[in-house]
């Protein structure tokens, strides 16, 4: 695997809980938590990906509204 840079979410309060982001020249996104101390890395698709992020901003705009 290819040295990733990685990316923090914007939505990570202070703490070890933290959701990281990277992508490879290949296009797939690669996801992390901080506080795993194992760095188990989940790897998905751009597709699959946006969908999530689709659905959990839909999930946020429904519990603040």
């Amino acid at each position: 695997m290819p040295e990733l840079t990685w990316q923090k979410s914007s939505h990570c309060a202070q703490g070890n809980s933290c959701v990281n982001v990277a992508s490879t020249p290949t296009g797939t996104i690669h996801l992390t938590e901080s506080g795993d101390p194992a760095r188990a890395i989940l790897g998905t698709t751009p597709t699959a990906f946006s969908a999530l992020l689709h659905t959990l901003k839909h999930k946020e705009e429904t519990h603040r509204g």
